[in-house]
């Protein structure tokens, strides 16, 4: 039986990992230190006899007993509401965090798959976006903390690669959504649903003209398991080039809640990308993927879920404890 790491496995994307390689037949070692994760996403895998659960700080030194065929590097604030709360913890776990996984997959011989992200890009100049853009990114701006990260973690993942032989891979991910989603967590899909789901206005930044393109969560963890056993090092961009522009996005969710909240605009935060659209020629060529699930049908699982959500949930805002994780 094949033992895999996934890091972040308490996160939305995480779980669903987990939740693909228990059933491809996989040992899954889940490890989160529950910054941003919640026990509740894999809490249904708790009783799997292939399943164990590691509540560490992968900032810190790593240690897993007994074999380690791959590595799945998923730890890591993702909403933009996080790393501008913890800014240092986002960049150690992109840094340190990276660094020691790595030095654990070079010590297990394990093949090390680190999730890196459409942020690469920055505001991008280039449209769409392909693997050989380097992008257009405020190091010192709010948000480079989260950027410098990734970008750090892409070149300290190579210098591994080729200094060390160690087997990486590289995805780099487009906006993901499904249920799991942390509903107030101040990315465009929680925030729309949840706005519409307790009857108040839909927010915009800006004038609503900026794109996104949104993948389906089956279809991302579809794209990374494939990658993973590719024997291809370079970055790969998943997600669906299916773009929208954020205005008719908000209108799109208030058809699809039946409701009737008008749309209200706001200033765009300091360096939001204007553009966001992957090109996946690469991932066609090499991986033989492209996205299957439409946004029409995404978006209505997504929304049940929010749905089946208690009233509470909704109505609660998003308190986490980062305590201990500020220095």
């Amino acid at each position: 039986m094949k033992r895999i790491l996934i890091t972040g496995a308490a996160g939305f994307l995480g779980s669903h990992l987990c939740d693909r390689f228990i059933s491809e037949g996989y040992y899954v070692i889940g490890m989160d230190n529950l910054i941003t994760g919640d026990l509740k996403n894999i809490q249904h895998l708790f009783s799997h006899k292939d399943f164990e659960f590691y509540h560490h700080d992968i900032t810190k030194f790593v240690h897993i007993p007994g074999p380690l065929d791959y590595i799945l590097h998923f730890a890591s604030p993702a909403s933009p509401i996080d790393y501008l709360k913890i800014p240092i913890q986002t960049l150690k776990v992109g840094s340190l965090g990276t660094h020691n996984l790595l030095g654990l997959a070079r010590v297990k011989k394990s093949r090390i798959l680190i999730a890196s992200t459409s942020e690469v890009y920055g505001d991008p100049l280039v449209h769409p976006q392909t693997e050989d853009y380097y992008g257009n990114v405020n190091t010192i701006g709010p948000r480079g903390v989260y950027d410098e990260a990734k970008r750090f973690q892409e070149s300290i993942t190579m210098a591994y690669h080729t200094f060390h032989n160690v087997e990486t891979r590289i995805v780099r991910i487009f906006n993901t959504y499904g249920p799991r989603m942390r509903l107030n967590d101040g990315r465009v899909i929680p925030a729309f649903i949840g706005q519409a789901l307790r009857g108040e206005d839909l927010t915009i930044f800006g004038d609503g003209m900026q794109t996104r393109s949104f993948c389906y969560v089956d279809d991302q963890v579809e794209g990374i398991f494939r990658l993973l056993q590719s024997d291809y090092a370079l970055p790969v961009n998943i997600g669906n080039p299916d773009e929208i522009t954020i205005k008719d996005f908000a209108e799109e969710i208030i058809r699809l809640t039946g409701t009737k909240q008008k749309v209200v605009y706001h200033p765009l935060p300091v360096n939001d990308p204007l553009q966001r659209q992957p090109d996946i020629s690469r991932a066609k060529a090499i991986l033989g993927w492209e996205p299957k699930v439409d946004r029409a049908a995404g978006m209505k699982i997504t929304y049940d879920y929010f749905k089946s959500l208690s009233s509470e949930e909704l109505l609660k805002e998003e308190h986490k404890d980062f305590t201990g994780f500020i220095h």
